[in-house]
């Protein structure tokens, strides 16, 4: 059975989706079978693998609201073993049209569900609010990976989701867990954020992944010419560290078995 990852931070620009698509892409580099969610409106995961979702096929909105199902909407990519559900700018609607819904919070939930033991890896690139899109991200998942940017408001905002996290575990989803913090953005030359990554070790310990992702002009570059950073420039700084992270995922949930 597939382990469903969702990609959160309610900060923008720590990362998420470059995060998502270049570790979906690493994941499967490594012969795991993973399928890349894009829930969020902004649709940069979509563009950023590479695909382009016409108008005649489905995506994450048509799951949510149309009851279409995830299998009708997913689309290869030109990552052997990376698939996607694409996402387009009319799912920012998808938020006002699922507050009538009943079971509300369980809805992207029932759409992975059949698919779940298609893939090894589900990660979901939520979008940078506390939404009920995001709140459906969280029931889904079995964990949790929170980038957070290498800068002097890092902190900012984790109390918030982890809060977040805390009521969705007590009222929807017990079984849901912290996979680990991410840093991103991260320039070892510079003391701040040598001093953020004390910080986060120090908070939060075990749940602080070794591997940290470099400012990279290859990372930055990748997203434009609809490639992730393995396939864009395979022996980059950020392409050498998310293969690091995805090896270090693999082991944590080995141990975890």
């Amino acid at each position: 059975m597939g382990k469903i990852i969702a990609i959160a931070n309610q900060k923008g620009g720590v990362g998420k989706t470059t995060t998502s698509f270049n570790l979906g892409a690493c994941l499967a580099k490594d012969k795991r079978k993973v399928l890349l969610v894009d829930a969020d409106p902004q649709a940069n995961a979509t563009s950023g693998i590479g695909v382009e979702p016409g108008e005649e096929n489905a995506g994450i909105y048509e799951c949510l609201i149309e009851g279409v199902s995830a299998r009708d909407a997913i689309m290869h990519t030109q990552v052997k073993g990376l698939d996607i559900i694409p996402s387009r700018i009319d799912l920012v609607g998808a938020e006002v049209e699922l507050m009538s819904r009943a079971e509300r919070e369980r809805i992207l939930q029932r759409v992975l569900e059949p698919v779940k033991d298609d893939y090894d890896y589900i990660l979901i690139d939520c979008s940078p609010s506390l939404g009920i899109i995001t709140v459906n991200a969280l029931t889904a998942a079995d964990s949790v990976l929170i980038p957070v940017q290498a800068e002097y408001f890092a902190l900012e905002g984790i109390a918030q989701l982890l809060n977040t996290i805390r009521i969705i575990k007590g009222r929807l989803r017990p079984e849901l867990e912290i996979e680990g913090f991410l840093l991103t953005m991260y320039d070892a030359r510079l003391r701040l954020a040598n001093q953020i990554f004390e910080e986060l070790k120090g908070h939060f310990g075990d749940m602080v992944f070794t591997t940290v992702i470099p400012r990279n002009i290859k990372l930055s570059e990748s997203p434009s010419h609809g490639l992730p950073v393995i396939l864009y420039d395979p022996d980059s700084r950020g392409a050498i560290a998310y293969m690091q992270l995805a090896k270090e995922l693999r082991q944590r949930n080995k141990k975890k078995k």
